[in-house]
């Protein structure tokens, strides 16, 4: 994974109805909509759900928004609502290495929200679904290949692991950890080693009992 395909998470403390006025902001919605009983960043979010998805292209500066807002939004279901479009638009690839990046470097809302987003990373993409697709329903392949970014992914979960205090974090994390050791580069063992005692020893015995439902055992 090469430095151009990730982004710097942000440092400075920022909100789920900040990331979702600017993605308002960037595609011309009004950001003074009604209260209706939802949160205003949660009606900002569904206003530009569908406006992304239809759009013919996207520049390049709108990337850094949309991944602020997918990984600052609280629902795990709705970040899909950003994460989509950024990988019709930006390739999957790119989409996936950010959130390594913000789970690597970000502050812990944000690595908890990236957590949250991997899932939705891997929405499937069809060409009737988005003229973001590619030109004439074509793709180019390599936007969506995701050769060393899992392992990049599972590297940095098990360097959160060992010090997540986030019961939800870190049970997303450890589901979407390879089960099995041979899906695991040779140079990753040592970590997955101490990820599994520190698993083992854990407080909660819902995460004890990962590693022995998952069927990793250290050698």
């Amino acid at each position: 994974m090469t430095d151009d395909e990730s982004t710097s998470a942000h440092t400075e403390p920022r909100s789920f109805l900040t990331c979702a006025t600017e993605v308002a902001r960037l595609l011309g919605i009004d950001d003074s909509v009604e209260e209706t009983g939802a949160p205003r960043a949660r009606l900002l979010a569904h206003a530009a759900r569908k406006p992304l998805l239809r759009r013919e292209g996207m520049p390049e500066e709108w990337f850094g928004p949309l991944m602020a807002a997918a990984v600052h939004d609280p629902d795990p279901s709705f970040c899909r609502w950003f994460v989509e479009p950024a990988v019709y638009a930006f390739g999957r690839r790119r989409v996936a290495a950010a959130l390594v990046d913000y789970l690597r470097s970000g502050t812990d809302t944000e690595r908890a929200g990236a957590a949250r987003a991997w899932y939705s990373a891997g929405v499937s993409v069809y060409p009737e679904r988005s003229p973001l697709y590619g030109p004439g329903g074509v793709r180019d392949p390599a936007l969506d290949e995701l050769e060393g970014v899992y392992d990049a992914w599972s590297e940095a979960s098990m360097e959160v692991i060992a010090d997540a205090t986030d019961l939800g974090m870190l049970d997303r994390l450890l589901y979407f950890l390879p089960t099995s050791r041979a899906d695991y580069p040779v140079r990753l063992h040592p970590l997955l080693d101490t990820t599994l005692a520190t698993v083992r020893a854990h407080p909660d015995p819902r995460i004890r009992n990962w590693a022995r439902t998952a069927g990793l055992d250290a050698v």
